[in-house]
């Protein structure tokens, strides 16, 4: 590949990433360091996922909604650069429904497999106090409160799983990085944009990323990898949400 092809790729990579997850990883840095630095011990602090954003019914379900539809807009702006005469991006990540059952069995057990493990290393993360407590959702009680945590893990699995995985993995390919080198770097921005969480979820991230990004290499298909984030996400969210004042979290 000439130089000015890697130069344009590296330019669309730089600029991706710096409207998207790139960004978070960067505000996560932040977060991280003002946690670390404040009087308040890691272990004593939130970290909110979903929260409210007006005391307003109406104003709130607008926010809520617009900041979704928004949010995928780094996902229709990858697949679109992604985008050739010869192929769609769809068929190059596999972001189709051209094997619904297999991409659902497959997607269904990795949300089990890093699901549990996950659990158990967010709660021994909060014991050893290099975690924050995590609040999945802390929105209104309303009618529309689980739906918007619905649509909350489907922008999330589509944003991490198409940007962080499909769209980087191909243009690392191109520039001529090793698989092993796909799969760490795609894994530590993973872990970095989670680092507002704790060090616990800086490895957890760090371990699904190599785990969804090996997945990924073998089945060539982003949409296993989608479905069990999403399965991961309204799992947590909604069962949060629904069982929050009957459960103790540590």
């Amino acid at each position: 590949m000439k130089n000015s092809a890697k130069f344009r790729i590296k330019t669309e990579l730089a600029i991706v990433f710096a409207l998207s997850l790139g960004a978070s990883a960067v505000y996560s840095i932040v977060s991280i360091i003002s946690r670390l630095t404040a009087e308040t011990q890691l272990a004593e602090q939130t970290a909110t996922i979903n929260r409210q954003l007006s005391d307003r019914e109406w104003l709130d379900f607008a926010y809520q909604f617009l900041g979704l539809a928004f949010g995928l807009a780094p996902v229709a702006l990858v697949l679109f650069l992604l985008w050739e005469k010869s192929k769609s991006p769809f068929t190059e990540l596999g972001l189709n429904f051209k094997q619904p059952f297999t991409d659902l069995i497959r997607g269904t057990w990795l949300a089990l497999l890093i699901g549990i493990p996950g659990l158990g290393l967010y709660l021994a993360a909060r014991e050893l106090g290099i975690s924050a407590e995590v609040i999945p959702a802390a929105l209104g009680q309303y009618w529309w409160t689980v739906p918007i945590l619905i649509l909350a893990a489907v922008k999330a699995s589509l944003l991490e799983e198409v940007v962080v995985v499909g769209y980087m993995f191909n243009r690392l390919g191109q520039l001529g990085i090793s698989k092993d080198g796909q799969l760490f770097l795609s894994s530590i921005l993973r872990a970095t944009y989670h680092l507002y969480q704790g060090f616990g979820g800086f490895i957890g991230n760090f371990v699904m990323g190599l785990a969804f990004g090996y997945l990924y290499q073998r089945w060539g298909r982003v949409m296993p990898l989608v479905i069990a984030h999403f399965l991961l996400d309204a799992a947590v969210f909604i069962g949060y949400a629904l069982l929050k004042d009957a459960l103790t979290f540590p």
